[in-house]
């Protein structure tokens, strides 16, 4: 081979090693990039199966195959979307009480109120069970505090348990809101407010009050209050010893809500199911919110919530 045909040829070879090289290592990358991919693709899998695995987990009740006294726990805030909701209290009332070896319930209540609809669509349930299952009581055990919606709730049950110190009462219904048309009538904001429909402003915080909305709110305020004597009047009975501050909206200590007749003794849970369910075993029912649950409660707000925030049992 002449000397001048070396150069061209060695040139030659050394492209082609330099291809071979860059498409191996293009290659290399490829399947790198598909097995990140895979792996990520595939953790990401596990992480949601893994997800909703506890949430199923954390939203199940208890379960018992021996003789067992059934704890309710209420704790929070009562409304769509709050703490308490009454499709969760109702889910594990029922399965407590399909539980065959439930003895006895106690309803552990730690709750400064919320919304009369749901405290009272709990309140109707707990009724209903316990004429259904007249040989399994039912105890409200109360721990801090029983107030209002808490109480609403309280005096479905045969029997109400206290702290000494524990807070109970608040027999009232509230409406809050603010007033803004101060503040704006000094910045000289003015109100543009269309409706169809003469009482569709109703309570509207950015207009005067008018006195017509404000004698239409306290008629029904006055009707859900009375709604909720009621409903005290009936759980409580004999028991009750009504004075004209009863039903006032305030609120007593433990100790003297026994006096009061708006409990009957002292006692904790481990209490009432020892002596007086005389079942010390203890199992929760309590329906738990799931991780879903709560991340969607997170992320997105309920309207319920929202539309009875300022109108509530507190």
């Amino acid at each position: 081979m002449s000397e001048d045909l070396k150069p061209k040829r060695t040139n030659w070879e050394r492209e082609l090693l330099e291809k071979v090289a860059f498409a191996s290592i293009k290659e290399q990358r490829r399947n790198r990039f598909w097995s990140v991919l895979f792996k990520t693709l595939t953790f990401i899998y596990l992480f949601m199966l893994l997800f909703y695995m506890l949430d199923w987990i954390g939203s199940g009740s208890g379960h018992s195959s021996e003789d067992h006294t059934a704890l309710i726990d209420i704790q929070g805030e009562i409304g769509v979307g709050a703490d308490v909701t009454a499709d969760s209290v109702i889910a594990s009332l029922h399965d407590a009480y399909d539980n065959k070896h439930t003895k006895g319930i106690i309803l552990r209540i730690n709750s400064p109120g919320g919304s009369p609809v749901q405290a009272g669509i709990i309140n109707d349930e707990i009724r209903r069970e316990r004429k259904l299952h007249p040989n399994i009581p039912v105890y409200a055990v109360v721990e801090d505090i029983c107030a209002s919606g808490g109480y609403y709730i309280a005096v479905a049950a045969d029997k109400i348990y206290v702290d000494k110190a524990s807070i109970i009462g608040s027999i009232g219904v509230l409406m809050d809101g603010f007033g803004f048309t101060g503040i704006m009538s000094k910045v000289g904001i003015e109100r543009r407010l269309m409706t169809a429909g003469e009482n569709k402003a109703m309570l509207d915080p950015f207009s005067p009050v008018n006195p017509k909305h404000k004698v239409l709110a306290q008629g029904m305020l006055n009707e859900v209050h009375q709604q909720f004597i009621g409903v005290v009047r009936e759980g409580r009975g004999n028991r009750l010893k009504e004075t004209p501050e009863t039903f006032s909206g305030l609120f007593w200590s433990g100790e003297a809500g026994i006096k009061m007749g708006l409990a009957d003794a002292l006692g904790s849970s481990d209490y009432v199911a020892r002596e007086v369910i005389k079942q010390e075993n203890i199992v929760d029912f309590t329906t738990h919110e799931g991780l879903a649950d709560r991340v969607a409660k997170k992320f997105g707000a309920s309207l319920s919530s929202s539309l009875f925030k300022s109108f509530s049992l507190r």
